[in-house]
């Protein structure tokens, strides 16, 4: 590797903000997607397709969590650990490593929740499309997102997918470290890695970008659909409905687009100038990588105030824990079909 050479001298932004970042979106995370998790437990059918989703999702998200605490030692202390250290390879292998596997599961979960929901409105809508294409793509695809035992199996292919790469990362890097030495723990060969890791960061990229296309289309596509619906019949009563939908896959899209985007465009880029032999120049690139990395994660610290907003099951949960009892016309207040379709 070119850059073997060249020694990281993380800044005062690494050594003391990510720290501080991390260990402020820990608690905060934890304690929010726990909560979420036992208001789901509590309130939510677990046969719903939207449940299997979510409760997948909140799975994710404290994974991710509990890799900060570790992410927050490693650029605290990590510049001062040797390489073969036990806490190095900890924050390696617990940290870095989980972190960016899991929030890759925390993307195709939720491009499959926008996928979900824009199946069911298409499946539940009064009017059909013509072209016949459309229809095939929509009975042989789409439909089985919107099926329970298929988001079942789906997120449990996810998982195992997850758990291998995991294996394989750890017992390669094990094997790595068996065979070379290294100075210090924050080093070019954790922070860039070798040739493999870039490979697996393209195909990774690559996976992104198709998930971030597809949640694209599908809002596109339903706000067509309903455009259409709109001049051939009236959906007064569901308009409601239908403007939910769209929002929550809005919703999905803003934090592919504001999360996890900008890290995904700077990856490429960070590939293409991490060849240079400037070493101040690698040293930034380094540094706007962590930060980058850090405001993906913090997507799992904010899924809760998410689902606050967004949701009115979780509202009203959380209503009721802090009154004697949830008012009576308020159970009875929700639309079956909502309830069914809606709630992620």
């Amino acid at each position: 590797m070119r850059n073997s050479t060249c020694l990281l001298q993380p800044s005062l932004a690494t050594t003391v903000a990510l720290p501080v970042i991390y260990s402020f979106l820990f608690p905060a995370g934890s304690f929010g997607n726990i909560l979420t998790a036992w208001i789901f437990s509590r309130q939510v059918p677990t046969k719903r397709t939207q449940y299997i989703y979510s409760a997948n999702l909140v799975a994710a998200n404290l994974l991710v969590c509990s890799t900060m605490p570790f992410l927050a030692a490693y650029f605290a202390r990590g510049y001062q650990w040797t390489y073969d250290s036990g806490a190095c390879r900890i924050a390696n292998h617990l940290g870095t490593l989980i972190i960016h596997v899991s929030m890759y599961a925390t993307i195709i979960i939720l491009c499959s929740t926008a996928l979900s929901q824009y199946a069911t409105l298409r499946k539940n809508s009064d009017t059909q499309y013509s072209q016949a294409a459309n229809e095939t793509f929509y009975r042989c695809v789409l439909e089985k997102f919107c099926q329970s035992k298929f988001a079942k199996y789906f997120c449990i292919i996810i998982w195992l997918t997850v758990f291998c790469i995991t294996v394989l990362a750890i017992a390669y890097n094990v094997q790595v470290e068996s065979t070379e030495e290294f100075q210090r723990c924050y080093s070019v060969r954790v922070e860039i890695g070798d040739f493999s890791t870039m490979i697996a960061a393209c195909f990774a990229t690559a996976c992104f970008f198709v998930s971030f296309i597809t949640v694209l289309l599908a809002y596109y596509s339903l706000t067509r659909h309903l455009s259409k619906i709109q001049k051939n019949t009236c959906i007064e009563k569901r308009h409601l409905i239908y403007s939910t939908v769209k929002r929550n896959i809005l919703v999905i899209q803003m934090i592919l687009t504001i999360c996890f985007l900008p890290y995904h465009i700077f990856r490429p880029i960070f590939y293409v100038l991490r060849t240079s032999n400037d070493c101040p120049q690698l040293n930034y690139l380094v540094e706007i990588k962590n930060f980058l990395t850090c405001l993906a994660a913090a997507k799992s610290s904010l899924d809760p105030v998410i689902n606050v907003l967004s949701h009115r099951r979780v509202k009203k949960s959380l209503y009721g824990l802090f009154t004697k009892s949830t008012p009576e016309h308020d159970k009875r207040k929700a639309d079956i079909f909502t309830q069914e379709t809606l709630e992620m």
